[in-house]
């Protein structure tokens, strides 16, 4: 049994299914009373801590709020786009974020964490060396696939500044991998043979789910509103992080644009080598995350080769 302050801030969670949000709860579960809320299926939590499947634009997540006074919402569940159709992804991930932001303010909630995506960058040779959180967010005009995404972000900004009391906080991270996540990069560097683009070997950033779970909890902790990306000062040309995943490199010829795409419908690669994310394996997309790591007095413990080794070692045992 957790040994709970009465007066302790309640936290409601969202995704509590994924394997970030997992880890935010346990960290969450000492200090403040949790509530854990995914749309895809129901979580097993520790006995006190409640959990509740809804659907965020139905009349039953209200209820969520009716019931218990919620002080802060770490809204870390979004649908990825290999997992839904373009709509229902549209419909829970901007939607079902803006219920989520209207009830919140409903409540009085006095505090909002959202989990965004580098993706919202958009990939382009014309790219800053080093990405600040001022940068135009492009992704939009580069694919259809990734509107959710940047429409989010729209929305929350939008609230950002229309909402002070709401003391939003927008985290944009870099890949995060490891154990239990299942995002397209996670899913490339599981595989024992990942394609590469022949002639292309964009430098990328990883972090660890734990060190982003860490993250979320001292932005939480810390409640300091505004945008930030959450990434590492080191970083990796793609081509290197898959080989010291132990995967073996499937070269893809990169020319006409289109053959990418046509090679990952044809394969069915749409969950790892996705259509929309081909130009992220193009053109480099490297964040700055000093702001954060300023202001929250944040830096990631887990660096490359050990994030890396985790794919290589899962290959090993076979699995």
């Amino acid at each position: 049994m957790a040994h709970h302050d009465p007066n302790a801030r309640t936290v409601l969670v969202t995704g509590a299914a994924g394997s970030l949000a997992q880890r935010v709860i346990s960290r969450l579960y000492w200090k403040y009373q949790v509530i854990a809320v995914d749309f895809r299926r129901r979580v097993e939590t520790d006995a006190d801590i409640p959990s509740y499947l809804v659907d965020m634009q139905k009349r039953g997540f209200e209820d969520i709020f009716r019931r218990h006074k919620i002080d802060a919402v770490l809204h870390l569940g979004r649908i990825f786009a290999h997992e839904s159709t373009r709509l229902r992804r549209y419909n829970a991930n901007v939607l079902g974020s803006r219920r989520l932001l209207e009830l919140s303010r409903k409540y009085g909630v006095d505090q909002v964490l959202i989990h965004s995506t580098y993706f919202v960058y958009g990939a382009s040779p014309y790219n800053p060396a080093l990405l600040t959180e001022d940068a135009p967010l492009k992704a939009s005009e580069v694919t259809q696939d990734l509107v959710d995404a940047v429409e989010l972000e729209s929305l929350a900004q939008i609230w950002l500044w229309k909402h002070p009391e709401l003391n939003l906080t927008i985290l944009r991270p870099c890949n995060i991998l490891g154990p239990g996540v299942r995002n397209s990069m996670s899913l490339l560097l599981s595989r024992r043979v990942a394609p590469v683009l022949l002639g292309y070997s964009p430098m990328m950033q990883f972090l660890h789910v734990d060190d982003m779970a860490d993250a979320v909890v001292a932005a939480f902790e810390r409640n300091a509103r505004g945008v930030y990306n959450v990434a590492p000062a080191d970083y990796i040309p793609y081509q290197e992080a898959v080989r010291q995943a132990g995967c073996q490199r499937l070269p893809v010829l990169s020319v006409p644009p289109a053959l990418p795409r046509m090679v990952s419908y044809a394969l069915n690669w749409g969950a790892f080598f996705p259509p929309y994310l081909i130009n992220y394996f193009k053109y480099p997309v490297i964040l700055d995350g000093s702001l954060f790591a300023d202001t929250f007095d944040w830096k990631p413990t887990r660096g490359l080769r050990d994030i890396l080794e985790h794919y290589r070692a899962a290959k090993l045992r076979g699995n």
